[in-house]
């Protein structure tokens, strides 16, 4: 997550009988975000919500150099708050299920391929790599109380995986400790919503993008949310081309500390929660297509819609475990 930024925020009011839709829009950990639900002009909590992105962004911000992460990361601190042990608990069972895909201290070898921006892939040392993948491995973390315990000093935590939808459940939650009953909260393109749409009397509509190497942009699906939660994560924006014009995803393989290379373009994610689907997102990237069937066999509650480009570089898709149609 970047450097907390809140700018233009708007508000929309418009009145539905004793109601109003309440839209609050603005920039947050480096992208967008917008909430809308629906309550009494005496409940705009904007300035609530700008608290709660202040103390995530303070806790997990890698971008943010005295955020309890970065301090973290530099040896220079060790104690967590409520935010970051909850998120490492999660990320740990996460770990755990995809035998170590989703893995939170791979941060060191994301760093060192430059995937802050796009362009051709400049090759590394593979001494070097041997080197940082010493310290990668999230079983070589873990926390007693609200301290945290490194076996190996030079691994780099990064929740960037799992910090956006996690953030998109905790204003969720806010939300309804508020007594509001329905909501959309989107932060980035992860999305949780809950009720109804009051303006338009209607279930919540969220769209799953085509990829497009062009920076344009379309939907391919829309679906109704209805308390749930959804997470996409995708290779068309940020990627890298080695010299024989292979392209490799910005998500790096656990097991080489190299990226990986797919044919998977986009990865959606339905679950309870956002965090959940936030982080199974990046993980089903770097597993691919077969194992995810095969991990979805034992995980019902999540339901995946998969872009990829076949054998001849056509665009197909996939949904499992009843992902809705439009």
């Amino acid at each position: 997550m970047k450097k907390l930024i809140t700018l233009a925020i708007t508000f929309l009011l418009l009145i539905s009988c004793n109601n109003e839709n309440i839209k609050q829009s603005g920039l947050v950990f480096g992208t967008s975000y917008t909430i809308q639900y629906n309550g009494k002009t005496s409940q705009s909590l904007v300035a609530n919500i700008d608290s709660l992105f202040y103390d995530i962004n303070k806790s997990m911000s890698t971008y943010d150099a005295s955020s309890l992460i970065s301090k973290i990361n530099r040896n220079e601190a060790f104690e967590i708050d409520v935010y970051f042990a909850t998120v490492l608990d999660r990320s740990k069972e996460i770990y755990k299920e995809t035998e170590g895909a989703f893995d939170p201290t791979i941060g060191n070898l994301v760093n060192a391929w430059d995937f802050g921006s796009e362009g051709r892939i400049v090759a590394l040392d593979s001494i070097k790599i041997d080197s940082l993948m010493r310290s990668v491995g999230f079983n070589k973390v873990s926390r007693d109380g609200y301290t945290i315990k490194k076996q190996n000093p030079n691994t780099y935590l990064d929740f960037n995986a799992i910090a956006k939808g996690y953030s998109v459940d905790v204003v969720s939650n806010f939300l309804e400790g508020q007594g509001i009953e329905s909501y959309i909260v989107e932060i980035g393109g992860e999305i949780r919503a809950k009720g109804i749409n009051k303006e338009k009397d209607k279930s919540w509509k969220v769209g799953v993008e085509m990829p497009h190497f062009d920076g344009t942009r379309s939907i391919i699906r829309a679906i109704s949310l209805n308390n749930q939660a959804m997470a996409t994560s995708g290779t068309y924006r940020k990627y890298k081309v080695d010299t024989n014009g292979n392209r490799y995803s910005h998500i790096i393989d656990t097991n080489t500390g190299y990226p990986s290379k797919t044919n998977l373009l986009s990865v959606s994610v339905i679950a309870s929660n956002c965090m959940t689907a936030d982080a199974y997102a990046t993980a089903f990237k770097a597993m691919g297509i077969e194992k995810i069937k095969t991990f979805l066999q034992f995980h019902p509650e999540l339901q995946v819609f998969l872009i990829y480009e076949n054998e001849n570089q056509e665009l197909e898709n996939l949904s499992l475990n009843g992902f809705p149609e439009s």
